[in-house]
Order: structure tokens, then sequence, then C-alpha cells
């Protein structure tokens, strides 16, 4: 099936917004294509909207529409009386379809909390499910029910979903072109800088680690992008004293610059300038249990070194990311990142940088859903 021409359902638990993650892009690069796309958001939950009231709103991006709406109902039904919220919220999917006034040839779901169901849209649909993240209940397997393909970025993921007897596909994330880096140079900055992006609000950080890394390479500058404020973030539903002083520690840090969310084409070329990126999560409390991470490919874009935590897709990639072979914690993190940083001339060098953006390039979005089109004959 070639995805062109036709109107595209995007379920989403994070919103649309300044920061992009993989359904954000999807849904960018469908939309290039001809579809017509809408992006359901999350259920209104900050009283913006009015009981029930579905809103459809144009982006700046042609055939990209955001749904945004508001059950006419409580929400804590969803974790009360699960019979009950299935009931209302069949009821509410149809007054969304119902606003969006066109056939539905597709509905393509992220939502791993199962709050807006599949199983409710039209049975006439594709129904594509593609969790990016373990699923931690009962509801994240149910989620998939009605799908007739399951896509995932791990197969560590798609085993979960060993149940369901319909196509599984692993399909790497994707990486948007506008972050690929067509100019090699192994200038490197004075003070060297490090680049981090993403939610820094997420409870899965190593806190603890990152800010013993930033705080004993006081020579050093961290260049911050991403969210640091819930109100502020479209991806962020984590509002916690604890992550609240973690962002405090590190916006007073002398060597850190926190810039806050920024819109993903001037991240591209922000990226391009730093001198190496570092990934610093507790795999135990991650999302994807240390398997994959969408910023890696935006990072490896650049062409330049990265240092992580132990991300099992790239086990087998030392030569594309430098990781710490731990899977019970980072206490090796630090030296790994001064180790690598003493030497970060050789891990830039001309040659890795084309090696690191030659492997970036085979995972367009463009050629990720070339890959999806194939699977979906």
């Amino acid at each position: 099936m070639k995805l062109i021409n036709k109107t595209i359902i995007i379920i989403s638990q994070q919103n649309w917004g300044d920061m992009f993650v993989s359904k954000h892009h999807y849904a960018l690069e469908l939309s290039k294509k001809g579809n017509k796309v809408f992006f359901i958001n999350s259920p209104d939950q900050n009283k913006e909207l009015n009981y029930g009231q579905v809103k459809i709103e144009e982006t700046k991006y042609p055939n990209l529409y955001i749904v945004k709406h508001r059950f006419f109902f409580s929400y804590i039904l969803r974790f009360k009386a699960r019979f009950i919220f299935d009931k209302l919220v069949s009821i509410h999917i149809n007054r969304i379809i119902n606003k969006i006034n066109s056939h539905i040839d597709i509905v393509w779901s992220f939502d791993i909390s199962n709050t807006i169901p599949l199983k409710f849209f039209p049975k006439k649909a594709l129904k594509i499910f593609m969790p990016v993240d373990e699923p931690l209940t009962k509801s994240g397997i149910a989620a998939a029910e009605t799908a007739g393909i399951i896509i995932s970025v791990t197969n560590e993921i798609l085993e979960k979903y060993y149940q369901y007897d319909v196509p599984k596909l692993f399909i790497n994330h994707g990486v948007a072109e506008t972050y690929i880096n067509e100019i090699f140079q192994e200038n490197i900055n004075s003070p060297i800088r490090v680049g981090l992006s993403g939610n820094f609000l997420r409870p899965d950080i190593d806190r603890k680690t990152l800010l013993e890394i930033v705080k004993t390479n006081p020579n050093i500058i961290f260049e911050c992008w991403g969210s640091i404020h819930y109100k502020n973030s479209n991806l962020s539903s984590y509002a916690d004293k604890e992550a609240a002083e973690f962002v405090d520690k590190l916006c007073n840090l002398p060597n850190t610059v926190i810039h806050g969310p920024i819109n993903p084409l001037i991240l591209s070329e922000k990226l391009k300038e730093v001198d190496c990126f570092l990934i610093c999560y507790d795999i135990k409390k991650d999302q994807s249990k240390g398997t994959n991470y969408h910023k890696i490919l935006e990072y490896m874009a650049s062409g330049k070194v990265i240092i992580s935590n132990n991300v099992t897709t790239y086990q087998n990639h030392p030569d594309l990311i430098i990781m710490s072979q731990s899977r019970e914690n980072n206490n090796g993190l630090p030296v790994l990142f001064k180790n690598v940083i003493q030497d970060i001339r050789e891990h830039n060098s001309l040659a890795k940088q084309q090696t690191r953006i030659s492997f970036t390039k085979g995972y367009l979005y463009s050629r990720q859903i070339e890959k999806i089109e194939i699977s979906l004959q």
C-alpha cells in the first residue's frame, strides 16, 4: 500500500508542540506525501477546553491538522471503571470522527496508554499500532487489539505482543533530513561543547550521574535543549518535586546553557555545532528499558561522537556510539565520558563522522515510510 493521498489519523500521548519525537515526525512526513493528517492530542486535562469539546486547528504545515479535545466525562474513569470508560470513550471518538468529517483510510496509534483505543475506530480503516516504549501495563498490551500490523523500534517491545496474530515489523527510529550534516569538519570548539536534548523533566533520567558529569567537567560547556517547565512542554506529563529540583540544580551550574524547547528546524542546526553528545538514562526506570532512543539518530546525523548509557539496539556498533557496557548502573559513565573527551579529535575524525552520517541516511523518515509501505503490500 502506498501511503499517499490518504486520510490518516495519528493518535499520540504527546501533544503537538515545539519539541518533536517520532510520532510528530511521522505525521509531518506523511503530510508531505499528500496525505491529509489529523494529529490527535492527548485529552485535555488542563481545562483549556469545555467538557466534550473537539477542536481542529490548522498547523503551519500543509495537510496537517491538530485535534484538541476534552472528554465529556471524568478522566479518572479510565483507572476506576474501565468498562464504563470504554463505553463513553467510544462515543467521544465518534464525535472526533464526525468533526473530522472525512473518510478515514488509516488510524496510526502510538498510544500505549490505550486512552484513545484503536478498536473504536472504523473497522474498514487500516489500523497501525506503533509502540516506541515498553508497555508497562495490561492496557499497553490491549492497545494493540484490532491492529492490522504492529511496528516497533525494538524487537524486545515487539515480543510483548506475541499473542496477536498479525504482521510485526521491527523498524528503527527515523531521522528528519534536516538533521543530516553535509559539512564535515574536524575543528573542536574551545571550550568543548556537549549537547543534550529532550525532556529534562523525565523521571528516568539518571539525574545523579548526569549532575556528577557536569560538575566534574567544569571546563566543558553543556548545552541543553528541551523541556524544563511542565507548563511549556508538549512532551511532559511529569510535574513532581524531584524533577523540579533536578532542573533547578542543572540550570544553576555555571557550565550549563539552558535553551529550553525550540523548533526542530532550529534544533537540527544547533546540534551540528557541538562536539559531542551525552545520553544519560537509568535503564531500570527508562520507558524503553535502554533498548533505543529516537534522539540517537538525530545526534548521529551531525557526525559527532555520542557517549551513552547502554543501548541494546547499538550494542554491536561501537563505531557509531560509545556506551557503557553495564546494564546494572551508570557508575562507569563519568570515567567513560572523560576518556572520550580526552581523545575527542580521534573520535571526531572525518572518517568516523562520515561513517555515522552514512549510517543515519538509511533511516530518514521518508525511507522508513517506504519500508512500512512494503510491509503493507
